[in-house]
């Protein structure tokens, strides 16, 4: 399934926020092992794991109490826009916002520092967005990744 149907799926109810992230892990993954990493070059990162999720949702309160009841998820910490919410090695962040959806996803990257991170991604022609320590970038469909050193 390609991005288009799958966010479309999403936003007409067909699948469930679960279902969403997934079938994006499962399509990213999918893409990864035909696109640019399909060449011999070696990759810009190797990522040593996912480190989280943030999700853009309506009611970041709401949403922690249906993560908690359902997933088992705990709260780590809380503000009115935003709440962070523990998930074994790894985190999901909520955060207030207009449109439900993805947000971003965060890579964690082995020794990570910015400065070097910045340089390795504008060496291979893509332009970071950099955020207090945090550094973002787009895919090729315009999803914001985040690298780390991760959370843990």
């Amino acid at each position: 399934m390609d991005l288009d149907r799958l966010l479309d799926s999403y936003e007409h109810g067909h699948l469930n926020r679960r279902q969403l992230t997934l079938a994006l892990a499962t399509l990213f993954s999918a893409s990864a092992s035909h696109g640019q990493g399909s060449n011999n070059a070696a990759p810009t990162f190797k990522a040593s794991g996912l480190d989280h999720i943030a999700l853009s949702v309506t009611n970041p309160e709401r949403s922690a109490a249906f993560y908690q009841q359902h997933l088992g998820l705990s709260v780590t910490s809380q503000s009115p826009n935003s709440v962070f919410m523990d998930c074994g090695p790894h985190f999901v962040a909520l955060f207030r916002g207009e449109t439900p959806g993805l947000a971003h996803y965060s890579y964690a990257i082995p020794d990570y520092t910015q400065d070097a991170a910045a340089e390795r991604l504008r060496a291979a022609g893509i332009k970071p967005k950099l955020r207090g320590q945090r550094t973002y970038f787009d895919d090729p469909d315009g999803i914001e990744v985040q690298i780390s050193r991760g959370a843990r």
